[in-house]
């Protein structure tokens, strides 16, 4: 990446980048079992926004953090988040037969096959980062980040919390705690472990954290506005999915409008709190304006 590059060129790059890593991390098709890995590389090969690891790769960017290590930092978020995708979609849970404009992996193969396919994602996400090109000290924090994120206090209690909550009507609080843990826990760690590999100061780290936290409500928030106001072709997973399942969104609680405002403050806290930072946080600030104005 030469410092000449545009920042819409950057992130094209990066997540050519990530693309490429993940399809050499992954088993290969034809590797025994075959049904396992080829609803791995399904659940992995088919597209996305690809922000999680673009993040990873900007905040490592913003420090002149290795990109090889960023490699493997921008694979394990992804094999997480695609794990995450492949069980959130089961009927036991979302039960969803579209994902990125393609069957589910468990209309696509079988249930079974799709619970397989996410654990041993998960599984080679941590495998990912053990082996990092990354000082073992690195190394640990990322897979302490990446577990936490991951796990009861991060992804998977806000999943629970999700379904608890469906038919409910929440406090704004809960609701705001729910999607914390659901959406922004892995949008947080993804900015902390590309600025982990950059070996950040303490300050930084606090500053960056702060930024991801309101970037991973933004993110949710223009989610639900999305679930309302864009149809299935355009989202490439069935719209209207939240109001059918009676699901607790910002929509359903405080209304488009206001959601739309929300949107917009968290807009300016984001660059708020970036405006101290040299253009090298530029690719940061992109993929704030992205999760807010997409249209997908």
């Amino acid at each position: 990446n030469s410092p000449a590059m545009s920042t819409e060129a950057r992130l094209a790059a990066w997540a050519a980048r990530v693309e490429t890593a993940i399809e050499r991390r992954l088993p290969s098709a034809s590797t025994e079992p075959l049904r396992l890995h080829a609803a791995m590389r399904h659940a992995c090969l088919n597209g996305g926004k690809r922000i999680r690891p673009q993040l990873a790769y900007a905040s490592g960017y913003l420090l002149g953090a290795d990109e090889n290590a960023l490699d493997d930092v921008a694979t394990a978020v992804e094999l997480i988040h695609a794990f995450s995708l492949v069980h959130d979609d089961l009927p036991a849970m979302d039960d969803d037969d579209l994902r990125r404009g393609r069957p589910t992996v468990h209309v696509a193969f079988d249930e079974a096959t799709a619970i397989l396919a996410g654990d041993a994602l998960q599984a080679l996400a941590f495998e990912t980062l053990a082996r990092a090109t990354a000082p073992a000290a690195v190394r640990i924090a990322l897979i302490e980040t990446l577990a936490r994120a991951s796990g009861s206090l991060g992804m998977c209690g806000g999943q629970q919390l999700d379904m608890d909550a469906t038919g409910r009507v929440l406090a704004r609080a809960d609701l705001e705690r729910l999607h914390a843990l659901k959406t922004g826990a892995l949008i947080r760690a993804s900015v902390r472990m590309g600025a982990l590999v950059g070996e950040a100061d303490a300050s930084l780290l606090e500053c960056l954290d702060g930024f991801a936290t309101d970037l991973g409500l933004a993110f949710q928030i223009r989610d639900d506005i999305l679930d309302v106001e864009a149809d299935t072709s355009q989202l490439g997973k069935t719209g209207g999915k939240d109001a059918a399942q009676d699901k607790a969104t910002y929509v359903s609680l405080l209304g488009l409008e206001a959601s739309k405002a929300l949107l917009d403050e968290l807009s300016e806290k984001m660059k708020a709190a970036l405006g101290p930072l040299p253009e090298q946080a530029d690719g940061l600030r992109r993929l704030a304006e992205f999760a807010v104005t997409r249209a997908y």
